[in-house]
C-alpha cells in the first residue's frame, strides 16, 4: 500500500523541484497541494510526462488554514511553501495531530530555534518524526562540514556561503526572506564571542570553484545558532550569501544603511520593486549558482589545515539543491532509518552522500579541497592531502628545492601580430623543437621558474601568500599577474585560470586569454603543457615537453 505524502507549496520555486524528486519514488502517493488548482494540474501533467513512478494527485490547500489536513490521511506532510519568517507552527502541529510525519524547508532562524519546543513533545507523544530546516541550511551545510572535519583535532573557524545565479527563479517568498534581515541586527559567533552585526554587512569576496569570485555578506539563517551548537568551533561560525551581479549585491548593501541607521524599519515593502529590478539585472548574470563550506583548524596530526567543500550548478539546476535534503529525508523515513520520534532541526540527520544522491542526474558538481598553510612546499600548501597521492616525478619537480632540470620541448607561436609581439616581449621560443632547461628557485611564499628553450629564456614567480584564497596561486610576469586554481588531475596536476590583473588592478575576465596548463607523470619523467589563446586572435603560444627529475634524498 502506497504511503501518502502531502507536499504543501508544490508549485513554488523549491516545491516544484522537490515534487520532481519525490515523483521518482514508487512507494508513495504524492499529493500536490497549493492554493491554485490550475498550476497544480500543470505540474502534475509535467511530472507524468516525465515518467513519474509515484501516483500523483492534486489538492487545493491553504497553508495558513490547515484544519482539513486530517481528511487527506497523510503519512507525511512536507511544507515547501514559506516564507517561514514570522510563521507559526500550525501546519506542523496539524500534521502531528493527524498522526503524520512532518518535514519543512524552513530557513528562518527564529522559526527553527523554537521548533523543538513547540512541536517536539506533541510529535514524540504521537510517535512521529517532525523535521525542520531540511534544506541547504542546515542539512547540507552540516553534512558537508561533518565530512570536512571528521578527523580534525580542532576547528577554529567555519564560513558557509551561498550564491545563486542571477537568472535563477526569484519567488516573492525568497525575496521577502532576504529583505527581512537586511540591515537588521543579527547575532553571530565571531572572534570567539557572540556579537551583533547588521544583516548584509561583512562585505567580502570569496572564490567559489566552478563559478569564480563572488561577493557575499552576512545572512541570517539557522546555521548561525546550529553550527556553534553542533561543532566545537573556537573562533567564528558565519553564514553568508551573495548575489551574482556585483551591482545588485552592492546596491542591496547600500540599501541596508537606512535600516542600520533606523531611518526605515525594514526593506520588505520594497520587495516587489527590488524583485522587478533583479529581473532586469539578471541579463548581466548567468544561470550558474553554488555553495561553499570552508573550515580552518588542525588536522589529526595537529597541523594547521584549511578545507573547502564546494558545489556548483549549471543550467539553472541550483534551485534543486535546497530541495534535496527534504527528498533525502523522505527516503530515510521510507527505509526506516529515522526510527526515533520527536521534533528536531535537520542538522546531522543526513550524510552528505544521501543528499547528493538526489542531485546525481542534474548538471551539479561537487569537490573537496584542502590546504596545509604551514608547509614549506608551495604545491603541498595548495593541495593539502591530495599532494601525498601525486606521482613521484611531480613531487620531485615541485619539491620546493633549488634545482635545474633538463629535457626537450616543442613550442608553437601563433601567426597573428599579437602572438609575435608577445613572443618578443616575453622572449618566447620560436616554433619548433628545443633543448629545454627549467630552474626552480624558492622565494618568499613561492617559487621562481626560469625556462630556457633553445636560446630563449623567460621566467615567472608563483606565490600564494598568507592571505591567498584556498587552493589559489598567482603567477607573475612583470606587472601582469594571473590567478590559477591548482587541481589534482589524472596522473598529475592542472591549473585552471580564474583571474588576472595588471599592477594590482583587476582586469575583466571577458578580456582575458584562455589558458590551459598542467603537468603529469610520463613513465618517470615530468611532462608539462601550456596553451594560451584568445577568442579574438586564436593561438598566442603553446609549449609542451618533458623533464627528467632529479632523485630526492630519502
Amino acid at each position: 500500500m502506497k504511503r501518502r505524502v502531502v507536499l504543501v507549496g508544490a508549485t513554488g520555486t523549491f516545491g516544484s523541484r522537490l515534487a520532481a524528486m519525490l515523483a521518482k519514488l514508487p512507494e508513495i502517493e504524492l499529493v500536490l497541494a497549493a492554493r491554485r488548482l490550475r498550476e497544480l494540474e500543470i505540474l502534475r501533467t509535467v511530472l507524468e510526462r516525465q515518467g513519474a513512478a509515484a501516483s500523483v494527485t492534486v489538492r487545493s490547500f491553504d497553508r495558513a488554514q490547515p484544519d482539513g489536513l486530517a481528511e487527506l490521511s497523510p503519512w507525511l506532510v512536507i511544507d515547501a511553501a514559506g516564507p517561514f519568517q514570522g510563521s507559526d507552527y500550525r501546519l506542523a502541529l496539524a500534521a502531528v495531530e493527524a498522526g503524520a510525519h512532518y518535514i519543512d524547508l524552513a530557513d528562518a532562524r527564529d522559526y527553527v530555534a523554537g521548533f523543538g519546543t513547540a512541536v517536539g513533545a506533541p510529535a514524540s507523544a504521537a510517535g512521529v518524526v517532525a523535521i525542520t530546516a531540511a534544506s541547504s541550511t542546515p542539512a547540507l551545510s552540516h553534512a558537508a562540514l561533518g565530512r570536512l572535519v571528521a578527523d580534525w583535532s580542532r576547528i577554529d573557524a567555519v564560513c558557509v556561503a551561498i550564491s545563486p545565479g542571477a537568472r535563477a527563479p526569484r519567488g516573492r517568498a525568497v525575496v521577502n526572506a532576504i529583505l527581512s534581515y537586511v540591515g537588521q541586527p543579527v547575532r553571530v559567533f565571531d572572534k570567539g564571542c557572540w556579537r551583533v552585526l547588521p544583516g548584509w554587512s561583512g562585505l567580502r569576496a570569496v572564490y567559489m570553484p566552478g563559478l569564480g569570485t563572488r561577493l557575499v555578506s552576512i545572512c541570517e539563517t539557522p546555521d548561525l545558532d546550529l553550527l556553534p551548537q553542533r561543532f566545537p568551533i573556537r573562533d567564528s561560525a558565519l553564514f553568508t550569501a551573495g548575489l551574482e551581479v556585483p551591482v545588485m549585491h552592492l546596491g542591496l548593501w547600500l540599501l541596508s544603511f537606512p535600516v542600520r541607521w533606523t531611518l526605515v524599519r525594514s526593506l520588505r515593502p520594497l520587495a516587489g520593486m527590488l524583485r522587478a529590478m533583479a529581473g532586469g539585472f539578471a541579463l548581466l548574470g548567468s544561470d550558474r549558482g553554488g555553495m561553499i563550506v570552508e573550515a580552518s583548524g588542525r588536522d589529526a596530526e595537529n597541523r594547521p589545515v584549511r578545507a573547502r567543500w564546494a558545489l556548483w550548478a549549471e543550467a539553472n539546476a541550483g534551485p534543486n539543491t535546497p530541495a534535496a535534503p527534504a527528498a533525502a529525508m523522505v527516503r530515510a523515513l521510507l527505509e526506516g532509518k529515522a526510527s526515533w520520534s520527536g521534533g528536531a532541526a535537520c542538522a546531522g540527520q543526513l550524510e552528505l552522500d544521501e543528499i547528493l544522491r538526489e542531485l546525481a542526474d542534474l548538471p551539479i558538481e561537487t569537490r573537496i579541497d584542502t590546504s596545509l598553510p604551514e608547509s614549506p612546499i608551495l604545491f603541498e600548501r595548495l593541495m593539502g592531502r591530495r599532494w601525498d597521492a601525486m606521482p613521484s616525478s611531480v613531487k620531485a619537480v615541485h619539491s620546493g628545492t633549488s634545482q635545474t632540470l633538463h629535457g626537450r620541448a616543442t613550442a608553437r607561436i601563433g601567426k597573428g601580430l599579437p602572438a609575435r609581439v608577445l613572443r618578443w616581449f616575453l622572449d618566447l621560443p620560436y616554433s619548433g623543437q628545443h633543448e629545454a632547461a627549467v630552474t626552480f628557485e624558492p622565494v618568499t611564499y613561492g617559487e621562481r621558474w626560469t625556462r630556457r628553450f633553445g636560446r630563449s629564456q623567460f621566467s615567472s614567480v608563483l606565490t600564494d601568500g598568507p592571505t591567498a584564497k584556498l587552493g589559489l596561486f598567482k603567477e607573475r610576469f612583470g606587472l601582469l599577474r594571473f590567478t590559477f586554481d591548482l587541481r589534482a588531475a589524472s596522473g598529475g596536476v592542472s591549473w585552471a585560470f580564474c583571474g588576472w590583473s595588471v599592477a594590482g588592478l583587476p582586469l575583466p575576465l571577458w578580456l582575458a586569454p584562455r589558458i590551459r596548463a598542467g603537468a603529469e607523470d610520463a613513465t618517470g619523467d615530468y611532462r608539462f603543457r601550456v596553451v594560451v589563446a584568445h577568442r579574438w586572435t586564436g593561438l598566442l603560444f603553446a609549449y609542451r615537453g618533458t623533464l627528467a627529475p632529479q632523485p630526492q634524498a630519502a
